[in-house]
């Protein structure tokens, strides 16, 4: 072996230490050059529920540039459409997975969002619910998955807060309601909240004298309109979906069944742009939905609406409100916590988000942040009444563009 001298040893320890201080520091530099996050967006932008999901996906398109402004990184979207279907949804994300995405978003329905949630824990990737009331989402101990909207037992406690406050507004006092509601997965865990919760909501004047399910992708919703009508109830209580919300009004009006109101306590379909074209402002106004909703006040919803009609002139934001503020939120979400993370691994990133606080957000309620079983629970809901073909906010009085009106007028009443 050659002599080592000290002025060698001394070089080669020189050059040891400066190799291990860069071995070390290799997982920061790798850090460091994570500067763009591959969301994969699963919505249902064709089947029963391709109104909505195309009205989310808005909400995703004006989302990147938007974000790289406010936290100075990049979101690439990976879109995909999961047709409306549980199986196509889980396959979807799967392949979102297999092809790169290191976060996923969506997915408005429950079942399909329920599937994705176990992928995403199977496979180890963050999942940000963007719509999806089914309580089972959050209560499965995922580590994996987080949702920025209300369970089904919260909006349902929102919901009939607010139509008590809309009978005191009004100085209605409505004996009897009849339960309509769909089906699916969002709509059983709605119905089964309701028969839970309303008995012991004993301050409410009015009682369930029948609930009456119908499947999501029926075409003709006669037999239990006539099944309603029979009851003689003073309003429907209706959890519904978009087309079944349709069809609902057009079978009343055939029926003449002219109901003090029709009152949703937290589903979509009445205030979605295609309600008020399908049915026009005769039939589609006076349907009030009691839904979180977006702060039109608020800086950051000012700075969405703006981005919105810039990439979408032909539209107006409040036909789209609650479908874009939560798809932008999520993603949103998943820009802040990358930021903060500085990774695109999975377990730190949902890490960062299990740490979200973020005061400045656009849907009404407290600042976004997440419980040990990863639910937001501080989104709020606000009543909202169609009124001269858009949705107008009648309650909470503080924030109301319009005062309520209950009863709503006969069918034959309205101005044509």
């Amino acid at each position: 072996m050659p002599k080592v001298t000290r002025r060698d040893f001394n070089r080669l320890a020189a050059g040891s230490a400066i190799a291990g201080s860069a071995a070390l520091a290799a997982p920061a530099v790798v850090r460091a050059q994570a500067s763009k996050l591959r969301v994969g967006v699963l919505l249902p932008r064709s089947g029963a529920l391709a109104f909505i999901g195309q009205s989310c996906q808005r909400g995703a398109d004006i989302a990147p540039a938007l974000l790289r402004e406010m936290y100075g990184v990049d979101i690439e979207l990976m879109n995909a459409d999961i047709e409306s279907n549980v199986d196509v949804a889980r396959s979807r994300a799967e392949k979102l997975i297999d092809d790169g995405a290191q976060l996923l978003v969506g997915a408005f329905d429950s079942g399909p969002t329920a599937a994705i949630a176990q992928v995403a824990e199977q496979r180890k990737v963050p999942f940000v619910v963007n719509i999806a009331a089914a309580p089972q989402i959050t209560e499965q101990g995922y580590k994996y998955t987080f949702r920025n909207f209300p369970s089904a037992g919260d909006l349902i406690r929102n919901g009939l807060s607010l139509t008590s406050d809309l009978f005191q507004a009004t100085s209605a006092a409505p004996r009897t309601a009849v339960f309509m509601h769909v089906n699916d997965t969002f709509g059983s865990s709605m119905g089964k909240g309701i028969a839970a919760v309303l008995p012991k909501l004993t301050h409410l004047p009015f009682k369930l004298v029948d609930t009456i399910a119908y499947d999501r992708e029926a075409r003709d919703l006669s037999v239990e309109v006539a099944k309603a009508k029979a009851t003689q109830a003073d309003f429907i209580l209706l959890v519904s979906r978009l087309n079944d919300a349709i069809l609902l009004v057009r079978e009343l009006v055939k029926q003449r069944w002219s109901p003090q109101g029709i009152i949703s306590p937290g589903s979509p379909g009445m205030y979605e742009a295609q309600f008020y074209k399908a049915l026009g402002n005769r039939y589609s106004d006076y349907c009030i939905s009691n839904v979180p909703w977006y702060n039109p006040n608020a800086a950051l919803a000012q700075r969405v609406e703006a981005a919105f009609h810039k990439q979408f002139p032909q539209e107006k934001m409040m036909f789209h409100a609650l479908n874009v503020g939560f798809t932008f939120e999520a993603i949103m979400i998943a820009a802040d916590a990358f930021k903060r993370a500085g990774t695109t691994d999975g377990a730190p990133l949902a890490d960062a988000i299990r740490q979200t606080n973020i005061t400045e957000h656009m849907m009404v309620g407290g600042p976004i942040a997440f419980d040990a079983k990863g639910q937001n629970t501080q989104i709020a809901s606000a009543c909202i009444q169609n009124r001269d073909g858009q949705p107008m906010v009648v309650l909470p009085k503080d924030a109301a563009q319009k005062a309520p009106v209950y009863p709503v007028p006969a069918w034959n009443q309205r101005k044509a």
